[in-house]
């Protein structure tokens, strides 16, 4: 999380310290941001499957000439895993896609009314739908023992269906915090957190 160069609340004498929300409000804030933070940290070991599984599958095919049954299994469940469990630190950092050409022409109190509008109206109800319906397939997944079908390894297929209703409880909680941020420069015109510019 990067915090912004103090700013002047608009119409205070130069130099004067930028307007802070409450205490309790701000803690509400750091404290999901350092947690998104902390499972991202925690999610990259999902390198380690992912890496590992692509080695062994290289060494034993084109060295021993004999292919595993399982490495495809594990490259695809780790990198969609990591992949989806990244985003609610993508968030954090602001790496979604955005339209710049027009994002960057708008003021900072006109970019948090839009985003509190989007994140109360779309982002959060479709998190909790997402959450919702997906939870009902880990479920079902579960009770049926479902396995993939991908090679004849056919591990279950719950962990990775798990990782969807938890994707979307990390982005609906990360969500409330970007919604905090958001009003706080509607109602200010300041921002409390300057993501990182993210270049791809």
């Amino acid at each position: 999380m990067t915090a912004p160069a103090a700013a002047s609340a608009p119409g205070a004498p130069p130099g004067a310290p930028k307007r802070l929300p409450p205490p309790a409000y701000l803690s509400v804030i750091r404290a999901i941001d350092r947690t998104m933070a902390w499972s991202a940290a925690l999610f990259t070991l999902l390198l380690v499957p992912l890496i590992l599984s692509n080695a062994v599958e290289v060494f034993m095919r084109y060295v021993l000439g004999k292919p595993t049954a399982w490495a495809l299994e594990v490259n695809v469940m780790s990198f969609g895993a990591l992949f989806m469990l990244g985003a609610a630190f993508a968030l954090l950092k602001g790496a979604h896609v955005r339209t710049d050409m027009f994002w960057e022409r708008f003021s900072e109190r006109t970019k948090g009314i839009i985003d509190s509008v989007t994140y109360l109206l779309l982002f959060l109800p479709t998190m909790g739908l997402l959450l919702y319906i997906s939870w009902g397939e880990l479920v079902y997944a579960w009770s049926i023992n479902e396995r993939s079908n991908l090679t004849p390894w056919q591990p279950p297929l719950w962990p990775l269906r798990a990782v969807v209703p938890l994707t979307a409880l990390l982005l609906f909680v990360q969500g409330v915090s970007e919604v905090l941020k958001a009003l706080w420069a509607a109602r200010t015109g300041q921002v409390l957190v300057q993501h990182e510019k993210i270049e791809i």
